[in-house]
């Protein structure tokens, strides 16, 4: 599957929400004079796009600036809080200019929206200029845009799977809503498989690649574009799998770093991921899973399932206070002779919304898997077909989107008849 050049990501992002992709390994260094902006500095540092980035903040302003750098390197950020007069900032500014690295960016936060003086400090240099009080993801947005290029503004959506206990269905899951995204919603897709030891991605789509992830986790000296393109297997037009070995020759001892080189690229490069994560704690796991852009738990509507989809759902909104929580699954609703906890109830537990309630059906996804299927291969109508759909499109944003259209265009349709009836 040969990656998509940026054109086709940058079209196939316009229908889902924005994404801000992560900052680099930078240093910033923050020079606040309120409590407000330090404290909302505090929360941008804190957030998940941050987790390369070495940052700190201080007090002081752009006089603490000036003195601090006057015999110190400067960061590749300075973030420059300041509540004096335009001249003062701009004579500031021409003093910390003396001591400044030609690759340090400033940022400059203000509390006067002054278009005069916007325009004179994008002509000194300065990055960029907001005005107070700040939204979180408005900082972010801004400092990530100066590492990312214009091209590449429109960057992959992460969706990472996993189960809430095992055997709950995650992978079935996170492979027919990856089969659904690409198919229903015409977006160029890759399944990636982390169960590198026991992965079932390869046998649900009925491919046997020769290569897969293992080659791109144990050699990131080697991985480039080019070889990411030849490690993943074409399952059709949209959808590209990478796959797991599934063999036991050698442990899986991950570093907590280790997938990051690899969702970059494919960040850069491909619209959607879907990551088939399994059901393990360690350090590379909780990395992915609270990095992604959009975290899905798979459970079963039972005790275990809902003890520990609390668990996740609880970290989620302590760890990545800027994004969305974590979305809900309940897979195999309707077990005949199981007692089950009903959904409201569960959802309510929880203080979250179920994103789809999946019936059980034995026949349905046993055929599908033996027949190296995805349910929708299987029984197009079925009920469980149109719930991967349906999380597809909630997944993507899409889906609402297209039902947004639909409600502003029906009062306008209603005229039209009122009138076609007169």
């Amino acid at each position: 599957m040969t990656l998509p050049e940026a054109g086709e990501l940058q079209a196939a992002a316009a229908g889902g929400e924005e994404i801000i992709a992560p900052l680099p390994r930078v240093t910033l260094q923050a020079f606040c004079e309120t409590p407000a902006v330090a404290a909302a500095m505090q929360a941008v540092v804190a957030d998940r796009r941050m987790d390369k980035a070495h940052a700190r903040i201080q007090m002081g302003g752009p006089v603490a600036a000036v003195e601090a750098f006057r015999a110190s390197p400067t960061p590749n950020i300075i973030v420059l809080e300041t509540v004096s007069a335009p001249a003062t900032l701009i004579a500031n500014l021409e003093a910390l200019s003396e001591s400044c690295d030609s690759g340090t960016k400033v940022v400059v936060i203000g509390h006067v929206n002054d278009v005069q003086l916007y325009r004179d400090l994008i002509r000194r240099g300065v990055s960029e200029y907001l005005i107070a009080p700040l939204e979180t993801l408005d900082v972010l947005r801004t400092l990530s845009e100066l590492y990312v290029s214009p091209e590449a503004r429109h960057l992959g959506r992460i969706i990472a799977v996993t189960g809430a206990k095992g055997g709950v269905g995650a992978s079935t899951i996170a492979h027919n809503t990856a089969w659904a995204i690409a198919r229903n919603l015409d977006a160029s897709t890759v399944i990636v498989d982390l169960d590198i030891a026991f992965g079932t991605a390869g046998l649900n789509f009925n491919q046997d690649p020769p290569q897969g992830i293992a080659e791109a986790i144990f050699a990131p000296e080697r991985l480039d574009s080019a070889l990411l393109d030849r490690l993943l297997s074409r399952c059709s037009d949209n959808l590209a799998l990478l796959a797991a070995p599934a063999m036991l020759d050698r442990t899986i001892d991950l570093s907590e770093t280790a997938l990051e080189q690899l969702l970059d690229l494919l960040r850069a490069s491909v619209p959607c991921i879907v990551l088939d994560v399994p059901h393990q704690w360690s350090a590379w796991v909780k990395r992915t899973l609270l990095g992604a852009d959009e975290l899905v738990i798979v459970a079963e509507p039972e005790l275990a399932s809902l003890r520990n989809a609390k668990n996740f759902i609880d970290l989620a909104r302590a760890a990545r206070p800027n994004d969305a929580g974590a979305r809900l699954v309940l897979n195999q609703v309707g077990m005949p002779k199981r007692p089950e906890i009903p959904t409201a109830e569960f959802a309510k537990t929880l203080g979250t919304e179920v994103l789809s309630a999946i019936p059980f059906d034995a026949q349905l996804f046993g055929t599908a898997a033996n027949n190296g299927q995805m349910i929708a291969e299987v029984q197009a109508g079925s009920k469980a077909s149109e719930a991967f759909t349906q999380i597809a499109s909630a997944l993507t944003g899409r889906g609402e989107a297209r039902r947004g259209k639909r409600r502003l265009l029906e009062p306008l349709v209603s005229k039209l008849k009122r009138r076609k009836a007169s």
